[in-house]
């Protein structure tokens, strides 16, 4: 079964660029996720993390 797909996918025109995509893609959205991290501010940080202890003491 692997042969069959290992040989399948070579006959496809243009395939190798996938994984360079996709690894791009999935490095770009942990980069910009840490840059978001490090400059949130404190006091946005604090007030949302607080969302599920507001929401119980109003229930």
């Amino acid at each position: 079964m692997l042969k069959f797909v290992k040989d399948h996918m070579a006959t496809i025109e243009g395939i190798e660029i996938y994984p360079i995509i996709s690894l791009s893609i999935f490095f770009l959205f942990f980069a910009v996720l840490f840059w978001w991290v490090f400059t949130a501010k404190k006091d946005y940080i604090n007030k949302v993390s607080k969302f599920p202890l507001d929401n119980q003491e109003n229930n």
